[in-house]
């Protein structure tokens, strides 16, 4: 081949690298190798414009003061949780994902504050509850009477839900077979989507594929409404 022709060639070969690479608008490249060399018309680059938006989806998150909503989503959100307190009133974090974006509004779970619960729930497409594994047998039955009402409220009940069994690293916790079995999940959410999940703010990525697995049952809700 002509030199220029090979050099055009290399350079075509660096520029799709370049592309592969950009985060730019551009997906692909379909350039001619022969169009440095005068040999024909350069072709435009296939521009595919900017990629269709993430879905956004409305999440409620409750459990209990220390049950670690704060932390977990903290973390997934990369922010420091060496100084976290406890939640009084509410807080919304937009959680991105690679196909989706959470936005959570997490309230607090003091007894002053769970009464208010229900008043927050409107909107919501999606609940997180977290509790607390290694928690005293007295607060396991208060978050199982939470997460009953909550399963049963009218406004949550049709919803997907994400149960996380946080503070898996702590010695005391119970396994989610045990807190299946204690919470009576199989009867009590029967119909229902939802999914229980270990936890802890030491394997974020466990977490992480947790939530990517409520946005499956969130955007599998969504299909289902289209078709109504």
């Amino acid at each position: 081949l002509c030199p220029l022709v090979c050099c055009c060639q290399w350079l075509v070969k660096l520029l799709r690298k370049a592309l592969a690479f950009s985060r730019g608008q551009c997906l692909s490249a379909c350039i001619s190798p022969y169009a440095f060399a005068g040999l024909a018309p350069i072709r435009t680059l296939c521009c595919k414009g900017q990629p269709p938006p993430r879905p956004e989806y409305d999440l409620v998150c409750i459990g209990l003061t220390g049950s670690g909503k704060t932390s977990l989503l903290s973390r997934l959100c990369s922010e420091a949780t060496d100084n976290i307190g406890p939640t009084t009133g509410f807080s919304i974090k937009a959680v991105p994902f690679q196909n989706a974006i959470l936005n959570v509004k997490e309230l607090g779970g003091a007894d002053s504050i769970k009464k208010y619960w229900s008043r927050y729930y409107q909107g919501s497409q999606g609940v997180v509850f977290v509790l607390d594994s290694a928690s005293t047998d007295e607060d396991l039955e208060m978050a199982r009477t939470e997460l009953h009402s909550a399963l049963q409220h009218p406004q949550l009940c049709t919803l997907p839900f994400l149960i996380l069994a946080n503070h898996q690293d702590k010695p005391a916790a119970r396994t989610t077979q045990e807190i299946k079995k204690y919470f009576e999940l199989e009867p009590l959410a029967r119909g229902k989507s939802w999914i229980l999940e270990g936890s802890s703010v030491d394997n974020i990525d466990a977490v992480k594929q947790s939530f990517t697995q409520l946005i499956e049952l969130l955007e599998d809700k969504d299909q289902d409404t289209g078709r109504i």
